[in-house]
């Protein structure tokens, strides 16, 4: 099964007097890169978090954002920043000495300042709010799991066109390349006649030799097998439950280098016609692969 790596979803769940809402955005990236936004208290379920969300998301860029109403009264105490409100005071003293200015500083304009003064929540209160924020999670890890893989469908059902696409030019190429002896032979044999204008008698043994030869350096039999079993590599793992997008990245830069070594090996312009073919496909399935997970 193919999911995306593109995807967006949110929950809430509440259970007085706690109210916990998640955002989560997925995007592209070779591996799993997560970004949380929690409220500096909760900071502390941050490890948690990221257990939860690992074991349902292989690769990609995860953005998560929380909020969390809560007014346990009794669970709450508070931080005093001391050295950083001395020193800003400090400085507006400073400052008002400077100015001349002769009215008093107040508390407030201090207690105002970010940071200063700062809610602790509790270790207790943690684990009571802990059910709630892991419920919400699933739930929204539910809903972006279910986007990713409706996603992962519609990537899938065109993948699968792209590549039996593929198969057919494949077999189209095998085809013409049949009868490489009978051809090198015969261009040989039109070749040495206009060279020599018929004057020098051409010896059919050695003509096929040379043809055999030159069809032995063009064979292309490897590349075809080769090309075929990574093709139905990326049809199984496209079956498969497990995160696939770098085997198939893998799979196909594999493919696109067999086809290049076709187009090397080959003087046919029909076989390069249907190389070039299979290249641009190859590139607009590359495209796709990188968007999964």
């Amino acid at each position: 099964m193919i999911k995306s790596m593109t995807a967006f979803a949110k929950a809430e769940s509440r259970n007085d007097p706690v109210s916990v809402s998640l955002e989560i955005r997925s995007y592209n990236n070779r591996y799993l890169d997560l970004v949380l936004r929690l409220p500096q208290q909760y900071l502390p379920l941050e490890e948690r978090i990221k257990a939860v969300v690992v074991e349902k998301i292989a690769r990609g860029r995860v953005e998560l954002k929380m909020q969390v109403i809560s007014e346990p009264a009794e669970t709450i105490s508070f931080d005093v920043n001391r050295p950083k409100a001395m020193a800003y005071y400090q400085a507006l003293t400073q400052l008002r000495d400077a100015l001349n200015i002769k009215a008093p500083i107040a508390l407030e304009q201090i207690a105002a300042v970010a940071d200063i003064i700062k809610p602790v929540e509790t270790e207790l209160h943690l684990e009571k709010i802990w059910p709630v924020v892991k419920e919400c999670l699933h739930r929204a890890l539910d809903d972006l799991d279910g986007m990713r893989t409706k996603e992962g469908e519609y990537i899938a059902a065109d993948l699968d066109r792209r590549i039996h696409r593929i198969l057919g030019w494949l077999d189209k190429v095998k085809q013409h390349s049949t009868d490489l002896i009978d051809g090198y032979r015969d261009r040989l044999m039109d070749r040495i006649t206009t060279l020599t204008e018929g004057i020098v008698s051409i010896d059919p043994g050695r003509i096929a030799q040379e043809a055999a030869i030159l069809a032995d350096r063009s064979d292309i039999t490897e590349e075809i097998v080769r090309a075929g079993s990574h093709l139905n590599q990326i049809l199984e793992l496209m079956k498969s439950g497990e995160p696939s997008g770098r085997k198939l990245n893998f799979l196909l830069q594999e493919l696109n280098r067999e086809f290049n070594t076709v187009g090397s090996k080959t003087d046919k312009s029909s076989v390069a016609h249907l190389v070039v073919e299979v290249k641009a496909e190859i590139e607009k399935i590359r495209e796709q692969v990188q968007n999964i997970e």
